[in-house]
C-alpha cells in the first residue's frame, strides 16, 4: 500500500500543456481612388514549431497571449501599390494541435519547422473593394500539446516509472514513496553505446477511472497518443492507492492499465507494448511472479469482475523483470526497448517503400496507356 498525502494537493506543476491565444491578422491599408491604387494586404499570424519553446514560455513572455499582425501600407502617389504589413511569427512546441474555440482541430505541427497559418491579413483597399480596406481575420484559438516521445511510461502510481526513469536515462525526475510524485510529464533519453537516442516520457501515474478524466486523466492519457510504443510499469506487489480504495494485484492492475487506455482511445491499444515487473527485490516477488505468469497463459481460468476486463487485449512483445533499487533486469529492458523500436522502424520502412514501388508502377501503367 503507498501512502497518500500532500502531494495530492500539489498543482500540475510548471508544465503547460494546453494555452489560449487571441490572434488576429493586420488590416489591410487604404486604396487610392484617384489614381487606382491599392492598399497593401494585412500581416498574416504564423505559428511555427522550433525546438526548445514551451507553452510556458509564451505564456511568461505574453502574459496577455495576444498576437496582432502589422496592418497594410496605404497606396500612395509615391507607391502605388501598398507595401505588406509584418507578419507575426509566433514559435510553438512540436507535437501541438491547434483547436479552435468550440474544439475543432484546425491544424498541428508535429516537426520543427511546420508553420501553420493561424490568421489571415485583411485585403488592401482596390477597385473590388470600393478602395476601402478590409479587416484581418480574427480568433481565438487553443494551442494543445501532446509530447512526442518514441516510448510513453504507463502506470499506476508509485509502481516506479520515475525511478526506471532516472535508471535508463540521464533525467532526474522526482522520486519518493508516496502516490502521486509525479505531477507533469518527464521526458528523458536514453543513450546506447553506437549513439542512438531513443526518448522517454514518464507520464504521471493514472488511477481507476482516468479514461473518464478522474484525476485529471483526459490530461495525463493524451501524452500516451503520440508516443510510438507503451512500456507498461507494474508493481509487482499490487497497488492501493489509499485506505479507501481496493487493493489490485499485480494481474487486475495489468487489466485495469489495459481497460483504461482501451476506454479513452481503442487504437492505443495497436501500438507495440513492453511490460515491465517492477519491484523485484522485495520478498515474495518471486512467488508472486510465478503466479502472475499463470494468470497472464489463462487468464480466462481467474476469476475477476467482469468491469475489470477489457474488450481487447494489450499483445506485449516482452516481459521483462526489472528493480529499480538493485539495477536488476534494467539492461535487458533497455535492450528489449531498442531491439522493439528498431524492429517498428524496419517495418514502418519498408510500407514505405512498397507505397513508393506501388506509386512508381502505378505511374508507369499511365503513362503507358497516354
Amino acid at each position: 500500500m503507498v501512502r497518500c498525502g500532500r502531494a495530492v494537493l500539489r498543482k500540475y506543476g510548471n508544465f503547460i500543456d494546453d494555452l489560449r491565444l487571441y490572434v488576429r491578422g493586420g488590416t489591410g491599408g487604404m486604396g487610392y481612388p484617384r489614381l487606382g491604387g491599392e492598399g497593401g494586404r494585412g500581416g498574416d499570424v504564423w505559428f511555427i514549431a522550433r525546438e526548445r519553446t514551451t507553452l510556458k514560455s509564451i505564456k511568461d513572455r505574453y502574459p496577455q497571449k495576444r498576437f496582432v499582425a502589422g496592418a497594410g501600407a496605404n497606396s500612395s502617389v509615391k507607391a502605388l501599390k501598398g507595401k505588406k504589413g509584418e507578419d507575426c511569427e509566433v514559435h510553438v512546441p512540436p507535437g501541438i494541435s491547434v483547436l479552435c474555440d468550440d474544439g475543432k482541430q484546425i491544424g498541428e505541427l508535429n516537426a520543427a519547422g511546420e508553420r501553420f497559418l493561424a490568421a489571415r491579413g485583411g485585403l488592401g483597399g482596390s477597385l473590388a473593394t470600393n478602395f476601402m480596406p478590409c479587416k484581418g481575420q480574427r480568433r481565438i484559438v487553443h494551442l494543445d500539446l501532446k509530447l512526442i516521445a518514441d516510448v510513453g511510461l504507463v502506470g499506476f502510481p508509485n509502481a516506479g516509472k520515475s525511478s526506471l526513469l532516472s535508471k535508463i536515462s540521464h533525467a532526474k525526475p522526482e522520486i519518493a514513496n508516496y502516490a502521486f510524485t509525479t505531477i507533469q510529464p518527464e521526458l528523458g533519453k536514453i543513450m546506447y553505446a553506437d549513439y542512438k537516442q531513443i526518448s522517454v516520457a514518464d507520464l504521471p501515474g493514472l488511477i481507476e477511472g482516468a479514461h473518464a478524466n478522474k484525476g485529471m486523466g483526459h490530461k495525463f492519457l493524451k501524452h500516451v497518443e503520440r508516443t510510438k510504443q507503451l512500456l507498461l510499469v507494474v508493481d509487482i506487489s499490487g497497488f492501493q492507492l489509499s485506505v479507501k480504495t481496493q487493493f489490485r494485484t499485480a494481474f487486475e492492475t495489468i487489466l485495469l492499465l489495459t481497460k483504461e487506455l482501451e476506454l479513452y482511445k481503442e487504437e492505443l491499444l495497436t501500438k507495440p507494448a513492453v511490460l515491465a515487473i517492477n519491484k523485484m527485490d522485495l520478498p515474495c516477488a518471486k512467488d508472486n511472479l510465478n503466479e502472475l505468469m499463470k494468470q497472464l497463459q489463462n487468464p480466462q481460468d481467474f476469476l475477476l469482475q467482469e468491469e475489470m476486463i477489457p474488450e481487447n487485449t494489450l499483445e506485449f512483445k516482452d516481459l521483462i523483470p526489472i528493480s529499480t533499487y538493485t539495477g536488476e533486469g534494467i539492461e535487458e529492458l533497455k535492450a528489449c526497448i531498442r531491439k522493439s523500436i528498431d524492429e517498428e522502424a524496419e517495418r514502418e520502412n519498408e510500407e514505405y517503400q512498397k507505397k513508393k514501388l506501388l506509386l512508381l508502377q502505378t505511374s508507369e501503367e499511365q503513362m503507358t496507356r497516354s
